[in-house]
């Protein structure tokens, strides 16, 4: 679900209110679907008067970009329970003759079987195969029904995590800059203009760890994850060297 109307971010309000209400009420835990960055900002944005329900996030690991919220506390309610969470593996029948796969190859595959985006989580897809969580209760149906992929024969198995797929590693780069700010970096890194670098702020489409950021000028801190809408994410290792000139190369891990 992308947030493009007023209305669209009011119901999402109103669905997560509902769902922590539900868990005070009941003494109960409620779950939402899978959460994308624009809605996760929404919810980061309640995090305050939901605080009332102990929400917290997950999205089958730690390093997962879409996130369920989980609403109720195993110190009230004396027990824990599981994100409706499974990890599914899809593969090719015949690897020989299968098709290069992409995220959007994938998604669009589970979109043609009815799902809701909100079914799926994070899909990390190598050269003829890929991962993905789901929410647990599609995890049969999707078993049962993604038997292709483009031209590709698949078969999914529910797995225990997410495994390696050779293309999800980071790219190891650096880039020479004259200061940490965040818009001379996304600018260097992805060899776009400063105007071009500000009007990604001003349209909404950076993260820095998870979290809608609208100031352009602010220096990056060691360790910080930052998505880029449009052009892919990385993470800020720190800096390697300063030139005689006084400029910064900073250590990036980029993934495309």
């Amino acid at each position: 679900m992308a947030l493009q109307t007023e209305k669209e971010i009011i119901q999402l309000q109103r669905r997560l209110k509902d769902l922590a209400d539900k868990s005070f009420r009941q003494n109960i835990y409620t779950f939402s679907g899978f959460l994308g960055l624009a809605e996760l900002e929404v919810y980061y944005r309640m995090e305050k008067e939901l605080f009332f329900s102990h929400p917290a996030l997950f999205g089958g690991d730690e390093g997962a970009e879409r996130k369920m919220v989980r609403f109720g506390s195993p110190k009230d309610f004396g027990y824990e329970e599981e994100y409706p969470i499974s990890c599914l593996h899809v593969k090719p029948l015949l690897a020989k003759f299968a098709d290069k796969l992409s995220h959007r190859d994938f998604l669009g595959a589970l979109m043609n079987l009815g799902m809701e985006r909100s079914c799926i989580g994070d899909i990390r897809v190598g050269e003829k195969e890929g991962f993905l969580y789901c929410q647990s209760s599609m995890a049969e149906y999707i078993c049962e029904n993604l038997t292709q992929i483009k031209h590709t024969h698949v078969k999914c198995e529910v797995v225990e995590q997410i495994g390696s797929t050779g293309a999800d590693e980071p790219e190891e780069q650096s880039i020479l800059v004259s200061s940490l700010r965040l818009d001379g970096c996304i600018a260097k890194l992805y060899n776009i203009s400063r105007n071009e670098s500000l009007s990604l702020f001003q349209s909404g489409r950076v993260y820095v760890d998870g979290r809608l950021t609208e100031n352009n000028s602010r220096a990056l801190k060691g360790g910080e994850v930052v998505n880029v809408r449009g052009y892919g994410k990385f993470v800020y290792k720190g800096v390697k060297y300063e030139s005689k000139k006084g400029k910064l190369c900073l250590e990036m891990s980029v993934y495309r």
